[in-house]
């Protein structure tokens, strides 16, 4: 009875409008409530033009590109496009001193050129369903949480198997609103995906890390890769008689030009939202949570940096990992100020005040709903210690050093006593690292978490180390005679039918036993003391979404972004960062060219888009101004997962690529600002004027539609 109530307070949020036309990402299956406010911006299509399980629709040319970006097709022969940032990973894995794709860029001149990339995978929604009361079923009865997930569990694997037996598919249940809701994802893989065309990173990654999640931006953030399927059209593992993917649906390109005002929709995979945090955790994110790790990247991101610029090979061999971590490093800065400038803290005590009164004007509201927001209090107070514990560990151990990824596969070998026939990883992993560099990133952190760790937080390896902690040397000794730097070493480990001699020289390695007492620690220790205290917290949060529902049933909300597909929809506009200054919608080749500098790698603009420009050899690629647009900004709620999302116009056109945010406008996974949250994207005019002139590539465009 009370899911029952639930699901019908869901639906009724969906059919009011909002007064925030821009704010929200919303489940595709139920824009029937969202289609007249579409229209009423301009949206010229149906709910059947977008999702549809019967007929192709727009859901059919998206995909999940890799474990977290979105890439869309653009011709009946699988070609894709996505950012250059989300295919940087695979740039770099192809790039040598003697083929530096990431400096030159890489264009296939026919499919025979195009590039295989293991451990890449596309992923196309088949369907998505609404199963709240299977996976829900039998656990109105059970009045222990964790026995209620444990039932959830269990029915999840009852749907996801009944949904995909007998076919090559696989299936996933995702919550929303919290856990009130959950939907199944049935969905099919492609695993080969070549790479056919990337611009150089003075282009696909123009103005680096000082433009990032910047405006004006002038970055063609595109990588163009293929998708590859057996004869009959079904997922296959690489193979040289693989053909082109043959896909349902593809996006015509658009390049008749963009107006301010123009509606827009972004279509694909947001990762991560938090719109329904409790004030206490905002103010741990802004005076605890980001400064903490922005911190600890800052020492990290200096270390590499400085080994990049002294040395190409280097750089190359950090480039990927240097933009990952300064990713979410720039990213906590902008949302810190994004969140102050809001006073965000107080707006949401604002909000739980007004909570409160309409909880205590109702009996039956108070029983049930009236320790919700005390609770939230305690369990924050709680689990502070632990989330600065948990944020050090996962920022200096975890992802730290490249040595702990080492530690982790010799980690394997030792748990399943068995060597793998692969050993592959050994000379991938080493590719792309430095000894020297990692050496130094492990002791300067190291040094920072027994520093700014309360005592009863740091593992006994760690208070072995703190004793010594004035002794750099002991650090670094303990790094470099270990097993897990050694190339050579971990190539010539004893002979296959050693297993006992193997795991006996792994095991007597320092490092990896500091790795290991350190990570069995943390989560016998910390981690299960965060996890507990974070599972009441989310349980108190499920409550607290269903009491929102109810209170807010007259409002539109949209559940939290959890990397499944979603739709967001603005127009086209600009924005006022700061009093005094406005910003205008989009930029130009022109700015490019303001911004040129042969002294810096990211500035440095290559010669022939120098000599385009010159000439005003723009083809029909430009605005009626005559101008070659490079990107544009717009009022779509993003976050991250939507890099290389299609920008689309009233008529279902590709108009764009959504690549980024604004830094004004970064704590929009918290808190949403209409004046200046912005998505900005790639103009398609620009991706095609760099293929067809730039890269002489213009066969690429016979296979796309081009709408003019």
């Amino acid at each position: 009875m009370i899911r029952t109530k639930i699901l019908s307070l869901l639906l009724l949020l969906f059919i009011t409008l909002s007064i925030f036309a821009r704010e929200g990402m919303w489940i595709p299956i139920l824009l029937d409530r969202n289609i007249a406010e579409m229209r009423e911006m301009g949206f010229k299509l149906n709910t059947d033009d977008i999702y549809n399980v019967n007929n192709a629709s727009m859901k059919d040319a998206i995909v999940l590109f890799g474990r977290g970006c979105t890439g869309e097709l653009i011709s009946p022969d699988g070609l894709l496009i996505t950012n250059h940032h989300c295919g940087y990973r695979q740039i770099q894995t192809h790039s040598t001193i003697e083929h530096d794709y990431l400096t030159d860029g890489f264009w296939a001149m026919n499919r025979n050129e195009e590039l295989p990339n293991e451990g890449l995978s596309v992923t196309f929604l088949v369907e998505m369903r609404n199963v709240t009361d299977d996976i829900l079923a039998g656990t109105d009865t059970i009045s222990d949480y964790t026995q209620q997930l444990q039932k959830i569990k269990e029915n999840t694997v009852i749907v996801t198997d009944q949904a995909t037996e007998g076919t090559h598919y696989e299936a996933t249940v995702k919550p929303f609103y919290e856990g009130n809701q959950y939907f199944l994802f049935i969905t099919e893989k492609f695993t080969d995906v070549r790479l056919v065309g990337a611009p150089p990173s003075a282009i696909g990654k123009f103005g680096g890390d000082t433009d990032n999640w910047m405006w004006p931006r002038h970055t063609g953030d595109f990588s163009l890769f293929r998708i590859y399927a057996d004869s009959t059209n079904k997922p296959a593992d690489y193979s040289p008689d693989n053909v082109p993917y043959k896909p349902k649906k593809y996006f015509p390109i658009n390049i008749s030009g963009i107006e301010k005002n123009d509606f827009t929709m972004v279509f694909g995979y947001p990762g991560s939202t938090q719109q329904y945090l409790y004030s206490d955790a905002v103010r741990q994110v802004v005076e605890q949570r980001d400064p903490d790790r922005i911190a600890i990247r800052d020492v990290k991101l200096f270390i590499m940096r400085s080994a990049m610029e002294a040395d190409r090979a280097t750089r190359i061999k950090y480039a990927a990992k240097y933009a990952s971590t300064s990713n979410a490093w720039k990213k906590w800065q902008g949302e810190i100020k994004g969140l102050k400038r809001l006073d965000a803290v107080n707006v949401k005590l604002e909000e739980e005040e007004a909570f409160k009164k309409w909880v205590n004007t109702n009996a039956d509201r108070k029983e049930k709903y009236g320790d919700i927001l005390p609770t939230f209090e305690k369990q924050y107070d709680k689990i502070a210690p632990y989330h600065k514990a948990k944020d050090y560990y996962d920022e200096i151990i975890f992802r730290g050093t490249d040595a702990y990824r080492m530690f982790y596969q010799m980690k394997k070998i030792v748990t399943k006593k068995e060597i793998p026939e692969d050993l592959s990883f050994i000379e991938k992993h080493f590719k792309d690292y430095k000894t020297e560099v990692d050496q130094n990133v492990f002791v300067s952190l190291m040094k920072l978490l027994y520093t700014d760790i309360a005592e009863d937080n740091l593992v006994p390896s760690l208070l072995d180390i703190s004793e010594k902690k004035n002794d750099k040397k002991h650090l670094e000794k303990l790094y470099s005679k270990s097993i897990l730097n050694n190339k050579d070493e971990l190539t010539n480990l004893p002979g296959k039918d050693n297993i006992e001699k193997i795991i006996r020289k792994i095991e007597k390695d320092k490092l990896y036993r500091f790795f290991d007492k350190t990570r069995n620690y943390y989560y016998d220790s910390i981690y299960a003391n965060y996890n507990n205290i974070q599972k009441e917290i989310d349980r108190n949060y499920k409550t607290y979404v269903m009491a929102l529902l109810e209170m807010k049933e007259d409002e539109k909300l949209f559940p939290d972004a959890n990397l499944t597909m979603r739709i967001s929809y603005g127009k086209v506009e600009g924005y006022e960062p700061a009093d005094g200054v406005e910003y205008k919608h989009y930029t130009t080749l022109d700015g490019i060219m303001e911004k040129d500098n042969p002294e810096i790698y990211d500035y440095n603009v290559p010669e022939k888009l120098k000599q385009l420009h010159r000439e005003q050899d723009f083809g029909n690629y430009t605005n009626d101004k005559g101008e070659l647009p490079v990107c544009f900004t717009a009022s779509n709620h993003t976050t991250g997962g939507n890099s290389g999302s299609p920008v689309i116009n009233a008529e279902g056109h590709l108009i764009g690529i959504n690549f980024d945010r604004c830094w004004e406008g970064t704590m929009s996974d918290i808190m949403f600002d209409p004046a200046k949250c912005r998505n900005i994207s790639l103009d398609m005019r620009y991706m095609l004027f760099l293929v067809d002139k730039f890269a002489g590539a213009g066969y690429l465009l016979d296979e796309m539609e081009i709408v003019r």
